[in-house]
């Protein structure tokens, strides 16, 4: 695995030097057409600042701004069990020294993407419509995916490479704009005689060529980038599962759903296991995709009936695609450990999500977007949104009014621990007051602890007890 790493550390170097050739030769061309006589000299150091200042936030802050545009929200283990779970398992099969911060992107459209310089400090994200569409088997390979990314360190490459791709861009727009604008360059061009005259005309053509040219290029390089490293990233999630037909069949969800990620940009599009800018992800194969056709990804993953290592990988990539591709480094296919494919799990099989069964999508995003969920005596649930002022609510169909939160634990919890400081943990984990929530239904539930701290509990909590994130005080969870 380690020379897996290192191989494709050196690609992804290649590459990201190739593209920091387009962006220097773009600002020296631009530099001595605007400066003649030394000006490339300029126009080179001007690249580069803005290439140092935007590669120094990218390293210090990518995660945090890639998280923060997705618009992704980190949540507990009392939202989603589940997710939980098969990250965990997912990391010690990995061998991650961290655990990875979860998070869920509270959009319908199904999808995922990992982040974070180095796995320390990596996190996966996954939206709510992925949650509500897979079963276990699919979300468990489209979180070996994404573990997989963090393992072969693409995450960081791709983020330094988007960025380069944005100052490129960046760069070629603000000449073009110039030029298109801009009145008076053609005096300029054309003083200073007949011979310089000409020279700057012919400056000026090479300067628009590279303007247009160095962005298509730069795409190229990251698109060529991204695609091979999905490959990778789906060979190395199935090793981990031992279960191709979860990614498969997770992929193929995702394919047919013709919603696009409203947070999703260009620059951001490769870092998600599949294209979140079309409606329609079955991608053609061509320069412009980000990532490789979704049909011919399902179709080697079904293909997979041998084994799942790294050369049964390769073996039917080169029979289902016709050609041969160095995806995995010679040394990873050399090994030849017998990984025989699992069973899948006796958990039903999540149907495609109808327009009348999409109330799952909505609670789970609600959750995430801290919406309070109340059950009035005469059944009906409540959403409360969580700008809302008042401390009581009127049930719409009995009149009863509701106290928000629930004040049930919280009165509980004065009459057992009048001392406790909220906000702050006790010193002692004995010293804090153990207290007990009764459940009134199976579906979403909220309440606060005695520090204020609002809790969720999702339909699929099964566990006897919760952990106040705040205080730490232990609450005991009972069924109705």
């Amino acid at each position: 695995m380690w020379e897996l790493i290192r191989a494709n550390r050196r690609k992804s170097l290649i590459l990201f030097l190739l593209m920091g050739l387009c962006l220097v030769g773009l600002g020296a061309a631009l530099g001595e057409l605007a400066a003649p006589q030394g000006g490339w000299l300029i126009g080179m150091g001007i690249a580069l600042t803005i290439w140092l200042i935007q590669s120094i936030i990218s390293y210090a802050f990518g995660g945090s701004i890639m998280l923060a545009v997705s618009r992704a929200k980190p949540v507990t283990h009392d939202v989603h069990p589940q997710l939980f779970n098969v990250v965990e398992e997912m990391k010690i099969a990995a061998n991650l020294p961290v655990m990875p911060k979860i998070y869920i992107i509270p959009d319908e459209a199904p999808n995922a993407f990992a982040t974070g310089m180095k796995p320390q400090n990596s996190a996966i994200a996954v939206t709510a419509g992925l949650l509500t569409r897979c079963n276990r088997d699919e979300l468990q390979g489209v979180v070996a995916h994404e573990m997989s990314h963090i393992i072969n360190r693409d995450v960081l490459y791709l983020t330094f490479a988007g960025i380069m791709l944005g100052s490129i861009v960046m760069i070629s727009h603000v000449f073009l704009r110039s030029i298109w604008y801009g009145g008076g360059h053609g005096r300029r061009y054309r003083s200073g005689g007949k011979g310089g005259g000409q020279a700057q005309l012919v400056l000026l053509i090479l300067a628009l060529l590279l303007a247009i040219l160095a962005p298509i290029l730069a795409h190229m390089l990251y698109y060529a980038l991204s695609r091979k490293r999905e490959y990778l990233a789906d060979a190395s999630a199935v090793r981990l599962t031992r279960y191709p037909e979860g990614l498969a069949s997770a992929l193929e969800k995702i394919s047919r759903t013709g919603k696009k990620l409203e947070s999703a940009n260009k620059i951001t599009a490769p870092m998600y296991i599949s294209n979140p800018m079309a409606g329609d992800r079955r991608e053609l194969s061509n320069w412009s995709s980000t990532h490789p056709p979704i049909r011919e990804r399902i179709k080697i993953l079904r293909n997979m009936s041998h084994g799942v290592n790294f050369a049964d990988y390769q073996k039917t990539y080169e029979s289902v695609v016709g050609k041969s591709a160095a995806l995995i480094p010679a040394s990873s296919l050399e090994d030849r450990e017998d990984i025989s494919i699992r069973q899948g799990t006796a958990e039903k099989p999540v149907k495609q999500l109808k327009k009348q069964d999409s109330r799952g999508v909505g609670d789970l995003m609600r959750a995430v977007n801290n919406y309070a969920f109340l059950a009035c005596a005469c059944g009906l649930k409540m959403k409360v949104p969580p700008d809302f002022k008042q401390s009581q609510i009127s049930c719409p169909r009995c009149g009863r009014v509701n106290e928000l939160p629930l004040a049930e634990l919280a009165a509980a919890a004065a009459v057992l621990d009048r001392t406790a400081s909220p906000g702050k943990k006790t010193d002692k984990p004995q010293d804090r007051k153990t207290l007990t929530y009764t459940r009134k239904g199976r579906g979403w539930e909220s309440f606060s602890c005695t520090c204020g701290h609002l809790q969720q509990i999702s339909p699929t909590f099964t566990a006897p007890e919760v952990e106040c994130d705040r205080c730490g005080r232990k609450i005991i969870i009972k069924n109705s």
